[in-house]
Formats: structure tokens, sequence, C-alpha cells
């Protein structure tokens, strides 16, 4: 493993935000790369719920609310530390924080009301923001930087305008802004915010964790799919949202014609388990429907998840950081995007644009999975390992850059 050059921030803690405080694959990862990549043992972890995501292999996460009322007039520094924070509002959080069988309840009661939903999840959330996972800096008084590192917001034009004044508000009050797609660095110059584009976070998981992913592989899950697939298995993994039948059905077909063709297996696999993530009926669904070999994988624990993804033999999905993950083990990848999503823009086809290697497929449709697997598949081995290395290089370049112009300001 490399160990990367460390810069002190001004403060002597540092608070790390962010979506962490609900089970989803990136979220998780981020604070895990923030802490390697800082020198300061003194670190907050904070999200918008008080969560115990360590069983996860996450982190212990107090709430923004009442962190904020206990730190008084403290000093601080304050890192977003990556995600699709920008655009996420505050019914959107709430929900994805309940246990699912309340997000279904709370859906059915409230998502046809506007303003009774929004007031709901400020409730809910103890913060009265429209974007609450963008710090309010008069939240802390003495911060002494906000960061945000790697946000994106892909579709913030499309968005309420009066969550978009409420986000730009807080960018221009922010020390320091990096942003991980073109799309998103393009809508922030717009609006009189210098932002700087650099690759997401998780690009650094194999040089910081290599070691202990590849010791992950070889027990529990990972170790029980990989004797099960000795020729090799596609990480297949999409959302809930792509559940009805018909989709189910083209989707089995698909993975049904790259099996036989490349000989490997199908693992369906859970990137997230927070409401509108993904749901392991569907999974179950469409393994009934698929003459091919196909397993479920049932760890959701965040080492084992990439331990599979950098054991596999590619990588299929709606997660972008499934993709990030098998970029940065070198492996073939390809999204998979929701028929509502195609002819949009989607962060999946944005930060591929970014920084995919020449060649490699960035997102297909359902009735296109197999040509793209095929695809991924054709990839130089020696090229995707010196993409990877370009994009690791990059991004450790640019965090120590970032991290000593914030403590300069």
């Amino acid at each position: 493993m490399i160990h990367p050059m460390k810069h002190r921030l001004p403060a002597d803690t540092t608070i790390l935000f962010g979506a962490f405080d609900r089970h989803n694959f990136g979220d998780l990862l981020f604070p895990h790369i923030a802490a390697a990549l800082l020198e300061n043992d003194r670190l907050v972890f904070a999200g918008l719920a008080e969560r115990d995501l360590r069983p996860y292999g996450g982190h212990r996460v107090q709430a923004l609310a009442q962190l904020a009322e206990a730190w008084g007039d403290r000093a601080a520094n304050f890192i977003h530390a990556g995600g699709e924070i920008l655009t996420c509002d505050a019914w959107q959080a709430a929900v994805m924080l309940l246990p699912p069988e309340r997000a279904q309840d709370a859906i059915a009661r409230l998502d046809s009301h506007p303003r009774e939903r929004l007031e709901w999840a400020q409730e809910q959330l103890g913060i009265p923001d429209l974007a609450p996972y963008t710090l309010s800096r008069q939240r802390f008084p003495r911060l002494a930087r906000v960061i945000y590192n790697g946000v994106g917001g892909v579709d913030l034009a499309q968005r309420d305008p009066l969550l978009r004044r409420e986000v730009t508000a807080k960018l221009k009050a922010a020390d320091a802004v990096a942003v991980r797609d073109e799309l998103t660095l393009a809508q922030l110059s717009a609006a009189g915010i210098a932002a700087s584009l650099v690759p997401d976070p998780a690009v650094m998981v194999a040089e910081l964790f290599g070691a202990r992913i590849r010791q992950q592989a070889r027990q529990g899950a990972t170790a029980a799919m990989r004797n099960a697939f000795p020729q090799g298995y596609i990480a297949v993994q999409f959302s809930a949202d792509f559940g009805d039948d018909a989709t189910l059905t083209g989707i089995a077909a698909q993975l049904d014609r790259v099996a036989v063709s490349s000989g490997c297996g199908v693992v369906f696999f859970r990137a997230g388990a927070a409401p509108w993530h993904d749901d392991a009926a569907c999974y179950q669904r469409v393994a009934e429907r698929m003459q091919s070999a196909a397993k479920i994988f049932s760890s959701l624990d965040l080492w084992d998840i990439c331990a599979l993804i950098a054991h596999s033999s590619a990588y299929c999905g709606s997660s972008l950081h499934g993709r990030i993950v098998a970029m940065a083990f070198a492996l073939p990848r390809v999204n998979l995007l929701h028929p509502d999503q195609e002819g949009k823009a989607s962060k999946q086809a944005a930060y591929a644009a970014a920084w995919e290697m020449p060649g490699m497929p960035a997102t297909v449709a359902v009735r296109d999975i197999a040509r793209g697997i095929r695809q991924a598949l054709t990839a130089s081995p020696e090229a995707c390992r010196h993409a990877a290395r370009q994009l690791a290089g990059q991004y450790r370049r640019q965090f120590n850059e970032f991290i000593l112009a914030a403590s300069a300001g």
C-alpha cells in the first residue's frame, strides 16, 4: 500500500459529514477514505441521524442537529465527505433514514402532499434546510474551514428554485469546493461558484485498503462465491425501481446471454439496503427467470461488498460506486440505466464522461446489458491497471493540494 502524504487543517478537530448514516455502499466508503488521508486522529463522524453502522463496516455517526447544539463555539474543520448530496432534498433524506416498513407508510401518506411532507421531513431531521446534506455555516459559529470533497449534483438545474438558491448560498460560503463531474461543475460555474474537478474519493479504495479487501475475500461470503464460480462471475446489482416483471425478465434474458458467451456465473449483491436502494427480492425474481447459474450474495458488510467486486470478472449495475470500485481494481465495468433515465442526464454517465478510459462502456439500457458487458470484457487489463493508477494518483495529488489551499486560506 502507498502511504499518502498527509496535511493538517487549521483546527484540531475535523467533522466528516455525509450520508453514511444509512446503508449505502459509496457513502459508507467516504469517511474511511477521508480518515486515511487526513493526518488528524480527532475525527467526528456526522450525518443527519444518529446511527451505528459499525456492524456493516461503517462508523458510529452523530446526528448533525444534536452535534451542533452540543458543539457550541468550539473550533472545527468541516468536510463534506462526498456523494450526490447537492440535490438530495429533505424529504428524500428523511425517508431514506427510516426502516423500510416505516418508509413505505410515510410515502403512502405524504408523497402527494409537498408542503406536509417537507414539514414532516424537517421535523424528522431536526433542521429546517431544504438540502440537509449541505451545511449551513451558521450551525457551527467557529468553523475554521468548510470543504466539499468530490461531491455531485448532476440534476441541480432541474430541482426546485428554492433548493437551488439554498445550495448555491451554502457553496459560496464554503472555503473550498470540489465536484466529481463536469455537469455539476458547469452548473456551479454558471452560478458564480469557483469549484475544481476531482475524481470521486472511492478511486482510492484499492490503494488504501487493497490488502484488507484481499484478506476479506479469502473468507466468508466472498470466498463462498469464488468457490461456487471458479471460472469467474459477473457482479450484478440494480436498485429496487427496476423491479417490474417486464424489466426483470429483460435483465434475466440479457444475463443468460452474457453468462453463455463469457462462461461466467452471475452474483447479485445489494449496494444499499436503505429505502429506495436495492431489494433482494428483486434478485430472487431475476434468478428464477434465468437458465444460467446465479447466486445471491447476502452480506451487507462494506468490506465484503468491496471484496466481491474486487474479485469479480466484471461489474454491471446501477450503483455508481460499484463502477468506481471496479475501476479502482482495474476491472471491466458498465452502469445500468433504468428505463426512465434513458435520454436524461445521470450521475453514472456524467462520471464516466469525466473519468472513464477510452473503449469502456459508460451506461447501457436493460436491452443492451449483454452487449455492454461483452464490450467491457474486451478491455486491455494493462490499460485498466494504468487507468486505475492514474485516477488514484490524480485524486491523491488534488486532495493534498486541496487541503493545503484550505489550510492556507
